[in-house]
Formats: structure tokens, sequence, C-alpha cells
């Protein structure tokens, strides 16, 4: 994960995140059901990356929480 002086960069993984899910968004807004197999191979394939991605940002931002660690979900 790129770095600068001050800790890990997000900018691009989050732009590319957000392009992702948009492009995502179009394709659905556009097709016609049944959905082709590719194109949802690549969708569970998105799906798996953002919650990598996810994961990954979580633990940046706890970085700065008390304890180093993300408060669980109330969920």
């Amino acid at each position: 994960m790129p770095q600068d002086a001050e800790g890990p960069v997000l900018e691009t993984t989050l732009a590319e995140w957000l392009k992702a899910r948009d492009e995502t968004r179009q394709h659905l807004d556009a097709a016609d059901p049944p959905l082709d197999v590719g194109w949802v191979q690549r969708l569970a394939d998105l799906l798996a990356t953002e919650r990598s991605w996810q994961d990954q940002y979580t633990e940046l931002v706890a970085l700065g929480s008390r304890g180093g660690r993300f408060p669980n979900s109330n969920r």
C-alpha cells in the first residue's frame, strides 16, 4: 500500500473502489435478466475485492483509535 510521510495513502484505492461500484451500478441499470455468466463472475470478484478494501480501510482508520483497534459494530 503506498505511503507518504504521514502514513498510508488511500486516495488511489478509494477512487478505484468507487469507480468499480459505479460501473457495477451502471451495468445493473442497463442489464436485462438473466445476466451473463462472465459478468456475474466479475461481480463476485468485485465484491470480494470490496470486502478486502473495507477491511484494510477499517484497519487503517483504527490506527488513530485508542488501543489501535476499531470498535466492533453494534449491528
